[in-house]
């Protein structure tokens, strides 16, 4: 990602990740009128002024593909400098539509799946979206303190059955030799169901275990000055500075909690949905919210800007 210069103007643009249930997206090769000609895209184009990003996303694909946008979520922005513009992609999720897909400009289209991206070249603005959408929604968060951990484990395996896809491996109160024979276990089990698995704070143990990345704490977040040599890397996040702390050091996610009261911290303070929104509205990489949520609450989350929702206790 580039930064425009103060002289460019950022040209506004809405772009749609349609997504089918089967997970797999929408891409569209641009035509051979066009700049950038034959390269591949997520459909969308320009906000026109007076437009919001919103209702320009609504447009362009009554134009563009000939359908009507049911149900679409915000999601994340890119900033991209091009040789020849600058422009900030609003991108958008897009889970409902009616009518059938039609290449109105004569494009071509093609259903991919992450991360096997089957068509080339892709516009260079849109790689790290791709990498973003090898995410799944739940984000779960050991219990294994407050459940044992032969109870976890049995419990691990059932959701990464079930199609658990994404867990953090958080047990501060465990002795370090006992977290790493647990690391291990997790890691296995996990790996044997295509599921990744994120350390809290301890990016040498990950490594050592070979985990998937880390999950950077408030404190590392602060310390570090250049992203830990890791596959994946999240941070936990309670306020726009950390946010945007986390979107400079390279993370490829973030947790902004808590969002609403949780049984652990009783009368601690909380965001509320408006500051979660608020602070999540125009994230550079996906934001999952924690604190206070349930799995049936996932419609909501996605509503409010969030890529998913990750969960400590609700998940087991």
């Amino acid at each position: 990602m580039s930064n425009s210069t103060a002289n460019s103007k950022i040209v506004e643009v809405s772009a749609a990740v349609l997504q089918r249930p089967d997970n797999s997206f929408l891409l569209a090769q641009r035509p051979p009128d066009k700049i950038w000609a034959g390269y591949w895209e997520f459909p969308g184009g320009k906000v026109e002024p007076g437009e919001t990003a919103r209702h320009a996303l609504v447009r362009e694909l009554r134009e563009e593909l000939g359908i009507e946008v049911e149900t679409a979520y915000p999601w994340i922005t890119r900033v991209f400098t091009y040789p020849h513009a600058t422009v900030r992609l609003n991108f958008f999720r897009v889970t409902a539509w009616s009518g059938e897909l039609h290449p109105h400009e004569g494009q071509q289209f093609a259903w991919q799946h992450p991360p096997q991206v089957l068509v080339t070249p892709i516009l260079p603005a849109n790689a790290p979206i791709l990498r973003a959408l090898e995410l799944p929604p739940l984000y779960a968060i050991s219990n294994a303190a407050e459940l044992g951990v032969e109870e976890f484990m049995r419990r691990l395996e059932t959701a990464l059955t079930n199609g658990l896809r994404l867990v953090q491996l958080r047990e501060k109160n465990l002795a370090r030799d006992e977290l790493r024979k647990l690391a291990r276990r997790v890691v296995a089990l996990a790996h044997a169901h295509d599921a990744r698995v994120l350390l809290n704070g301890d990016v040498e143990l990950a490594q050592e275990v070979g985990a998937d990345g880390v999950q950077l704490t408030g404190a590392q977040l602060a310390q570090l000055n250049e992203r830990p040599a890791v596959d994946w890397c999240a941070a936990s996040c309670h306020s726009a500075e950390e946010l945007r702390r986390a979107e400079a050091l390279g993370c490829d996610f973030a947790l902004l909690s808590p969002v609403l009261p949780t049984k652990s911290h009783p009368g601690a303070p909380h965001l509320g949905w408006e500051s979660f929104e608020s602070i999540a509205a125009g994230a550079t990489i996906p934001v999952y919210a924690l604190g206070g949520l349930q799995l049936g609450d996932m419609e909501t989350v996605w509503q409010h800007g969030a890529h998913g929702v990750a969960l400590l206790r609700q998940a087991w």
